[in-house]
């Protein structure tokens, strides 16, 4: 169940504050009796919960009292000042990915072949998404017709999202699907690639029926390979991430006659 101590107060400060909406004006020793917080315990805590403007004083009476604030406004300022330490938590935990994403960059990249696989529809996205978002120089994409366990409006959304950050990087991105795919896509795809994208030098998309199989090379140096299911060539199996240059260049060889001849993508 929700309790007061999920908003921040100790359980003393709960204690305290419940029994007040009790009471009614009362003095600090008459709150401990009917709240069970120790004698010793009692103005603390009561100080503790007038800073967090739940408790108003009367300070010109001897003993001095205390009633509560209305639940309504003390629940309220309670959700307030959790949602300032959770944005003050935010921008800490931004100010240290900054600096880490910084020491990190610094180190040199190990220029080593490697692979690495996923299987299933969002495994294959999950690592799409990765490579995208570690591109530094350029993206090449070639996408064949949808898969149809992938929901291609959702993930057309999220492709368009990782290459619009990756052009704010300075990264430059081409893109050659087939007529069927460009089809697929969501309005929203549509929408940003003709109001913002199309006229973009370091963003090309062109189409051509020649198209059947979906890749794409990050910097010239990585190729993910979609891989069919080997019992229904129209599903997707999973994607292979391999990093070698030479097969990347030769991958590149392959894809630039396609290129050449296929139609720029216009609305």
């Amino acid at each position: 169940m929700a309790s007061l101590r999920d908003l921040g107060l100790s359980e003393y400060e709960a204690r305290a504050y419940r029994a007040l909406l009790n009471t009614g004006p009362t003095t600090a020793k008459e709150l401990s009796r009917a709240s069970d917080v120790p004698m010793g315990r009692i103005y603390d805590v009561l100080n503790s919960i007038e800073q967090y403007n739940l408790v108003r004083s009367q300070t010109a009476s001897r003993p001095k009292k205390y009633v509560a604030v209305e639940p309504s406004t003390a629940l309220d300022r309670l959700l307030d000042d959790k949602k300032r330490e959770l944005e003050e938590k935010a921008e800490q935990y931004e100010s240290i990915v900054d600096n880490l994403a910084d020491e990190l960059d610094a180190a040199e990249p190990v220029e080593e072949q490697f692979w690495t696989a996923a299987v299933g529809p969002e495994e294959t996205i999950d690592l799409l998404l990765e490579r995208l978002a570690a591109a530094d120089r350029n993206i090449v994409m070639v996408a064949a017709d949808p898969v149809p366990q992938m929901d291609i409006r959702t993930v057309g959304d999220e492709v368009l999202a990782q290459l619009e950050d990756a052009l704010d990087r300075g990264v430059s991105v081409d893109i050659l699907m087939t007529r069927d795919l460009v089809a697929s896509l969501s309005e929203n795809v549509g929408r940003r690639y003709q109001e913002t994208l199309q006229a973009r030098n370091d963003f090309d998309v062109r189409t051509s029926e020649e198209v059947s199989g979906s890749f794409n090379i990050i910097d010239g140096v990585e190729v993910c390979i979609q891989v069919p299911n080997p019992l229904s060539s129209s599903e997707a199996f999973g994607m292979i991430d391999l990093k070698d240059p030479e097969f990347a260049a030769d991958v590149h060889d392959e894809f630039t006659p396609h290129w050449q001849n296929a139609e720029p993508l216009e609305f």
